[in-house]
């Protein structure tokens, strides 16, 4: 990257020979390593540049990358954290892969790792820019909650992601909607996953504003395409794996070194404020979401509870929701 060295994803490098003395990591992978101390474990997205007493090869820059692998592939220290003189540039490299969906962790200046390409922190600043984002397209949708819907679809000339909106009920500008933020979720939205709440939490949001909507009012779901808190699709599977042994949803993100929340909320501002809502009443528990749309420039006449039961396969899971991440009871 420009203003820095040299960097070589340790999860998706084709390079065969690379190898190289430094990686780049995140804090919460560094203290799971014991390379952190307290005050650099409590940042845990920092970038953390470690030195190896050998040098790394794809294959132990792959296993000191991924915390499934910690049992089966013992790593092969000592390892040293280092100043880093770079760290702009090794913030940038760190949200480039939660982007892409990938580990956090790259080679630094690796041998034989073929023609590097260019890219500069301004470039991930440039995502954050929402005003990008216009409606591409809009149709009529009939769905089982609501024959009388209709479908926004969102694009961006700066992401590949789109964004979708379904709007419940006949558009009143002057009655603020009931409206969710509702975050993809490939596992629960279309597999029916039982380890989250969020098919449920869909569907009751749907039949919700549906019942609005009989009532002279009207809804809007923003469908966001974030899987995983915006950790991406893979790197959620890979959480799943760590909650298998025994770890709870916020501890398995920092063990992956990827951030507990990394959802993008100014994304739903700008989706809003092209449909034309100038305020709307949320169906959240999350007081944190309620904070990030109101800086985003959303106003939020009122916060409509919204949670469901739990089952036993994601009890610890709303628990962990409830009491490390704050969610309100109702």
């Amino acid at each position: 990257m420009e203003g820095g060295p040299v960097l070589l994803p340790a999860e998706t490098a084709i390079a065969g020979q690379a190898r190289s003395r430094l990686m780049l990591i995140s804090a919460a992978r560094a203290a799971t390593l014991k390379l952190a101390n307290q005050l650099a474990a409590a940042e845990p997205n920092a970038p953390v540049l470690i030195r190896g007493a050998q040098e790394f090869d794809l294959a132990s820059a792959r296993v000191l990358a991924d915390p499934a692998l910690d049992l089966t592939a013992p790593l092969k220290g000592p390892f040293k954290a280092e100043a880093l003189e770079w760290k702009e540039t090794a913030i940038a490299a760190l949200d480039m892969a939660r982007l892409a969906g990938i580990l956090p962790a790259f080679m630094v200046d690796p041998t034989q790792a073929g023609e590097p390409q260019p890219a500069a922190p301004g470039d991930i600043a440039a995502l954050g820019d929402t005003s990008s984002i216009t409606i591409a397209t809009r149709a009529r949708l009939p769905v089982a909650a609501a024959e009388d819907a209709e479908i926004v679809a969102f694009r961006s000339a700066d992401d590949t992601r789109e964004h979708v909106a379904l709007i419940i009920g006949e558009q009143d500008t002057a009655r603020p909607p009931l409206v969710r933020l509702h975050s993809e979720c490939l596992t629960g939205d279309i597999l029916g996953s039982l380890k989250c709440d969020c098919g449920p939490q869909l569907d009751a949001a749907l039949h919700a504003m549906a019942q609005e909507a009989s009532q002279g009012g009207w809804g809007v779901l923003l469908y966001l395409r974030q899987e995983g808190r915006g950790i991406g699709l893979v790197n959620k599977l890979r959480a799943y794996r760590l909650q298998d042994l025994g770890f709870d949803t916020l501890e398995a993100n920092r063990r992956l070194g990827l951030p507990e929340e990394a959802r993008d909320f100014p994304v739903a501002a700008r989706m809003l404020d092209l449909l034309g809502v100038p305020a709307i009443r949320l169906m959240t528990n999350n007081p944190a979401k309620v904070e990030a749309l109101t800086a985003a420039g959303v106003r939020i006449a009122e916060r409509v509870p919204h949670q469901l039961p739990a089952n036993p396969h994601n009890a610890r899971y709303l628990a962990t929701k409830r009491d490390s991440a704050g969610h309100l009871l109702k």
